[in-house]
């Protein structure tokens, strides 16, 4: 049995974007199982914005990596030993497993994963975190109803990709705001939204949310804060709903952005801004996987997987997700089943 694991920790606290000295390859030895503990080899690392948080002192969501910690993170992984009877050698799970090769971890945090369902790597992205994102934070603190204008920034990334199907599935018309003229072809043309802006491309980015959005915005899902979010904000609808799961255009900044103050709006328009963690919803994931599952099933729900290969790249995929750099979901495979 291989006795050598090799992991990413964090080598030093970023600031600004993350560079690969912020990064470690350490090697550790494999710990002895406990009653109740599973021994798992990598197969797939989910690569996800919340982590550049926790490499901050200062993640207001959980506490934040020790220097020489290994890197948190959801992992798809199979089971080499076992001292769990709920867990057979050959077994497919997965859980926070964090960026290493092997992992150790108790039978209570890991889940299985069915092979027969649809790939397992999707459990880590249209049936992992970032598609229970998406279904509760849309269908929960969103609400669309049939004919509603519904606005997606982060459109074409793992959680914005199945939002703007997602609201499709009920009924809206969708606007997603992406970052290249690719995406912009592959959410129009593959994945049916009615309009997408490159606001890269965008000469005048509020003019361009006018053309694309007539009749205002009812429902806001926001990926990305900034001034894509002031833009957008600035046409909410009476009674409109903007779900805030992510920031990611703030994440990096060495000093906070200044933005135009939009509470007035809020107010005149009484609408409602609500923050979103999936972890709220955790009691109710099996019952979001399902409904994912038999979408996906239909062909109701497509999706993008962009695949770095080995740990040593899992830094560079990193920083280039937080960049924009990807297609969909970001993983990182270590091994082969």
């Amino acid at each position: 049995m291989v006795r050598v694991n090799r992991q990413i920790t964090l080598g030093s606290r970023p600031s600004g974007f993350p560079k690969i000295s912020d990064f470690q390859l350490a090697y550790s030895a494999l710990p002895s199982l406990a009653a109740g503990e599973a021994l798992v080899r990598t197969l797939y690392l989910s690569l996800d914005p919340y982590m550049r948080g926790r490499m901050s002192d200062a993640d207001s969501r959980d506490r934040p990596l020790a220097i020489g910690e290994v890197m948190p993170g959801g992992a798809v992984a199979v089971v080499v030993h076992s001292e769990d009877s709920g867990f057979r050698t050959g077994d497919v799970v997965e859980g926070m497993l964090g960026w290493q090769e092997y992992a150790v971890a108790h039978g209570s945090e890991l889940r299985r994963v069915d092979p027969d369902l649809a790939p397992i790597s999707t459990a880590l992205g249209v049936l992992g975190l970032p598609g229970l994102a998406a279904y509760f934070g849309l269908l929960e603190l969103g609400a669309p109803r049939d004919g509603e204008t519904v606005v997606v920034s982060g459109a074409a990334g793992a959680v914005g990709m199945l939002v703007g199907q997602i609201a499709k599935i009920r009924g809206c018309r969708v606007v997603g705001v992406a970052g290249s003229d690719a995406e912009v072809s592959w959410l129009r043309d593959e994945l049916g939204l009615d309009a997408v802006l490159n606001y890269r491309a965008a000469v005048d980015l509020e003019a361009a949310l006018d053309d694309l959005c007539p009749v205002g915005v009812d429902v806001y899902f926001d990926n990305v804060g900034g001034v894509i979010s002031d833009a957008v904000i600035c046409r909410i609808n009476r009674r409109g709903r903007i779900v805030v799961c992510g920031q990611i255009s703030q994440d990096n900044l060495e000093a906070p952005e200044l933005g135009p103050r939009w509470l007035s709006r809020l107010m005149m328009q009484q609408a409602r801004a609500e923050g979103f963690l999936v972890s709220e919803y955790a009691e109710r994931f099996p019952e979001g996987r399902e409904q994912l599952a038999a979408w996906l099933k239909q062909g109701k729900l497509r999706y993008r997987e962009d695949i770095a290969q080995g740990i040593e790249a899992a830094p560079q995929a990193f920083i280039g997700m937080l960049q924009g750099n990807n297609q969909g979901k970001q993983l990182v495979q270590l091994s082969g089943l």
